[in-house]
């Protein structure tokens, strides 16, 4: 695992599976430093990170009070709807129990996976946006990457400037 900062100070964790270590750092700390990033000490982003369970329903299936009954009684920690679908949050040793549960209840869910939820974001304007997104690409496009989590939040305005 490896932290870092991409531009406007966005804290970055990016998990790496490798076969060579001193390949793979180096190719990590190129494209931080090629995109106007940094690696950073470990434990210096990791805080600002906590891992859950996260388990991402259809919102436009489902009803939100029946999803929000099945994963709360199965322990989950919290629904919350994001656009279209619902994401349910679990402590990481719950996740196998709500997917389960909602399995049960007759709810199909997307995905169900650990993953690194940011305690706090920082909101990019378009410029550091467009920064931001390169250097995430870039990560996601290495071979030995398998997950990228960043603390970033681009409103819908920037992201619709972006995508024209």
């Amino acid at each position: 695992m490896y932290e870092g900062y991409g531009p406007a100070g966005v804290a970055m964790i990016v998990e790496v599976l490798t076969d060579n270590k001193n390949r793979s750092a180096a190719e990590v700390r190129n494209i931080f430093s090629k995109h106007g990033g940094q690696l950073a000490q470990p434990g210096a982003v990791a805080w600002g990170f906590e891992r859950r369970g996260s388990i991402v329903v259809d919102g436009t299936r489902y009803d939100e009070d029946n999803v929000m009954a099945a994963a709360i009684d199965a322990g989950a920690e919290d629904v919350v709807q994001d656009g279209d679908s619902f994401q349910v949050l679990t402590q990481p040793a719950d996740l196998a129990a709500v997917r389960d549960a909602l399995t049960a209840a007759g709810i199909e869910f997307e995905s169900a996976d650990l993953t690194m939820i940011p305690k706090t974001t920082v909101k990019l304007e378009e410029n550091d946006a467009r920064k931001t997104m390169k250097i995430m690409d870039a990560l996601e496009d290495s071979d030995d990457v398998q997950e990228v989590y960043a603390n970033f939040d681009i409103p819908e305005d920037v992201l619709e400037a972006l995508a024209g």
